[in-house]
């Protein structure tokens, strides 16, 4: 059976972790855990698809974001979150 993947959702969720990226830098979305400095926090990357999933509904989409376009979703935005803080790291020296 084929993936059900709501590129919508995705394009919504990847611009709204672009703003807070903008507005609130990478530090926002990392945990503050002395142990693993890296680690990014589940909270905040469950705020911006939560974020997308109520922007998609308000456009007049009243269907259910169905759970394996939320998966993709999530994996996109961990995945961009994760390529920015390599970025970071090797502009760093780290």
């Amino acid at each position: 059976m084929a993936d059900i993947i709501d590129l919508a959702l995705v394009a919504d969720a990847k611009r709204y972790l672009n703003k807070m990226l903008e507005k609130r830098g990478i530090a926002y979305f990392l945990s503050k855990d002395s142990q693993r400095p890296y680690r990014l926090e589940a909270t905040r990357v469950e705020m911006v698809l939560r974020t997308a999933a109520r922007a998609r509904s308000r456009e007049g989409s009243r269907r259910r974001v169905h759970s394996l376009a939320v998966d993709h979703a999530r994996k996109e935005v961990r995945r961009e979150l994760i390529r920015r803080v390599v970025a970071e790291m090797l502009q760093t020296g780290f």
